[in-house]
Parts: C-alpha cells; structure tokens; sequence
C-alpha cells in the first residue's frame, strides 16, 4: 500500500474533472484490482501526488474496486487510458493504465545479438582444483561423498541439491563480511539466518571449482538498469555432455528438454523464446517449503531475468569479498536492443572496484573453456 502525501483538489472541481475523464470515488486509499482473471485485494494505494500514478498490465481488461465505486478498463497496446479518482470528495488521483508487454514476450523482442562484435575482452579462466583453498572446501565439506561416483551431471545435481539443502535463501538478507563458501556456511550456521541467491551461487561455485569443473556464478538480469529483482545461478561445464549446464541452488532447480537431457543457459533463453519444451526436475522448490512450476519459474521470472547476464571474467575463491584496492573483471552478454551498450568502470576507494565489459557475442560469453 502506497503511503504518500495527498495534494488538496483546488483548481479542478467534480464537474470539470469528470468534463475531461472517468472520475470515480473513494473514502479509502487501498484500491483492489482485477487485471485478467486475477484478483488483488487492496493491491493498489491511492497516491494524489503522482501524476500521473501508472499501472501496467498485460491483461486485456483490468478493473479497479475502490470501498464504494470501481471502474473497468479496456486495455490497448499504444493507447494508455486515464481516469480520476476522487479521494474523500476532494483529493484527485490521476490514474493511468498502460498495457505492457509479458516479460516473456519483451525477451522475445530481444533475441537478436551480433555474432560479428570483436571488441577485445579477457578470456574466462578458471581457478584449478589443486588451489590449496579449494583443496581445504573439497576436504572439509567432504564433497567427493556428497557429490558421489555417478557421471559429472549426477555429481552437479548432487552438489546442488546439497546446497539447497544446506543453506536457506533469504533475498531480503545482507551479505556476511566472509563471501566464500566456507565462511558463508559458517555464518548462516552460527547465526541461524539465510543468504540470497548471490551468496548460494558463490558457495555452490567454488564447490564445483573444488571437484575440477569449470563453472561460473551467472548473474541474469532484466532490461532495465535500475531494478529491484534480479536472480544468481550456476554455469557449469560438463566435459561429458561438451556443453555448460544449468544449476539453481535457490530453487533447487535444473532444466531438461523432452528428451530429459540437462540444458545450459544459452539453451533455455532459446527455447523460451521460440516456445520449445523446457521442464524443470520435479523436486525443484524454494526453501522446501514451494513447489517451483516452469509457469513461474521459466516462463515469468527467468523471462523477466533472461534478458541480459553477467559473469565475471576470473571465476575464483573468495571473489567477491570486499578488500580495499580489489578490482573485478565483468562479462555482460547484451542483445543488440540493450539498453547498455558501453563498458562501464566503477572505482571505490574502500571496497571493490569493478570493470564491467559489455559484448554483444555469445560465442564469446559462452566458450567452451
């Protein structure tokens, strides 16, 4: 519920607003909505400050209920549709629906990238298994038992699965001091608590560096360069299969095509964009409590963050721990219709400091290591 302050209605009275547009009342500010076949009770707050205040749906009708009135939409692409409501016959809240595309349709729109983009970038490297850091995760969390004597699929699914088990993902946490796996145990053990998906993937990360695969943490984000949501997997290169995996310790989740064959990344954003079949394992779930859906997941909030993805150039241990004079390398895979196009520098005195390299290539990103 929106809790602003409300502008007094001086230059407009009843009569003139409702000469111009809809006007419909309230005595309350919480607004329940019908965008399609979903009902949101007391989902919107009126806010007389802004205005326009604008909703968007991708819904063909959307209809607003307030305590004592409501008004239907009908929605068009390219025709926003403005209304009034009247807040305690004196306060006016200019409304705007707007029709916005699904995500999965917007990452449609982004399907196009330019194979010929030969800006020059660091090769991915990745840190061997015989790095004495490594050598203590392997020992000390005595990942050869966890992850098992199946193929190297059977051994990630494994490891996956055990740190989803492990750890409780909670997106609204800070992040410990310590960003490593070890230390990331430590601290969610010791103090009862969960991480976000970043730190899962950074634990799971250097599990799989620790066994001898390459794998990097996946950063997927959606077009917009200022939002509040995106999502961290794990890449991993199957040596057996010639071609990377995809594996979500958050949701405890990998993906198959109709054949039952484990798919990477690059695979699941096409497929989801030409509407091929994608399943997710059945035992997918969010802290052992939900079920995840391919509806929910693939469909809705990896289409949303599908649309553009980052990894860093060196994957090793302890990557992101903040250290004073620290810099980072970032690869970010960009479709042509990106709204970031530039490498971009951020320098801190204090903390890490960080390249960010934008290519337009997927051959690029997606090498085979």
């Amino acid at each position: 519920m929106k809790l602003l302050p409300v502008l007094l209605l001086t230059a407009w009275s009843i009569p003139a607003l409702a000469q111009q547009l809809p006007v419909i009342k309230a005595n309350a500010k919480a607004v329940s909505i019908r965008d399609g076949r979903n009902f949101n009770k007391d989902a919107w707050g009126i806010e007389p400050a802004t205005k326009p205040d604008i909703y968007t749906t991708t819904a063909k009708k959307v209809t607003f209920y307030t305590d004592v009135d409501s008004i239907t939409i009908r929605v068009k692409p390219g025709q926003p549709q403005d209304f009034y409501i009247l807040l305690n016959g004196k306060d006016s809240a200019l409304t705007r629906v707007e029709y916005q595309p699904s995500r999965l349709d917007m990452l449609k729109q982004a399907k196009k990238y330019n194979y010929a983009d030969k800006r020059e970038l660091p090769a991915f490297t990745y840190l061997s298994a015989d790095d004495e850091a490594l050598k203590r995760i392997r020992r000390e969390l005595k990942l050869d038992s966890i992850a098992g004597n199946g193929n190297d699929i059977s051994q990630m699914i494994n490891l996956m699965h055990w740190v989803h088990d492990i750890i409780r993902h909670d997106g609204n946490s800070n992040n410990p001091a310590v960003r490593n796996a070890l230390g990331i145990i430590d601290v969610c053990n010791k103090e009862n608590r969960g991480v976000n998906c970043r730190m899962m993937a950074t634990v799971l990360n250097e599990c799989y560096l620790a066994m001898g695969f390459k794998s990097r943490f996946l950063t997927c984000m959606p077009k917009e360069l200022k939002f509040d949501d995106c999502h961290v997997i794990n890449m991993i290169y199957s040596t057996e299969k010639q071609k990377w995996v995809w594996m979500d310790p958050t949701f405890n989740a990998y993906v198959m095509n109709e054949k039952g064959e484990v798919l990477g990344p690059q695979e699941v954003r096409e497929r989801l964009i030409n509407g091929q079949t994608l399943i997710v394992n059945p035992d997918a779930n969010w802290n052992r409590k939900n079920s995840t859906t391919k509806e929910q997941y693939l469909e809705t909030y990896m289409a949303k963050n599908l649309y553009r993805m980052e990894s860093a150039a060196a994957s090793i241990y302890d990557q992101e721990t903040q250290q004073k004079g620290k810099w980072l390398t970032y690869i970010q895979l960009v479709p042509l219709d990106g709204l970031n196009q530039q490498n971009t520098k951020s320098e801190s005195p204090t903390w890490n400091s960080f390249n960010t390299l934008v290519t337009n290539n997927p051959d690029v990103f997606w090498a085979k290591p």
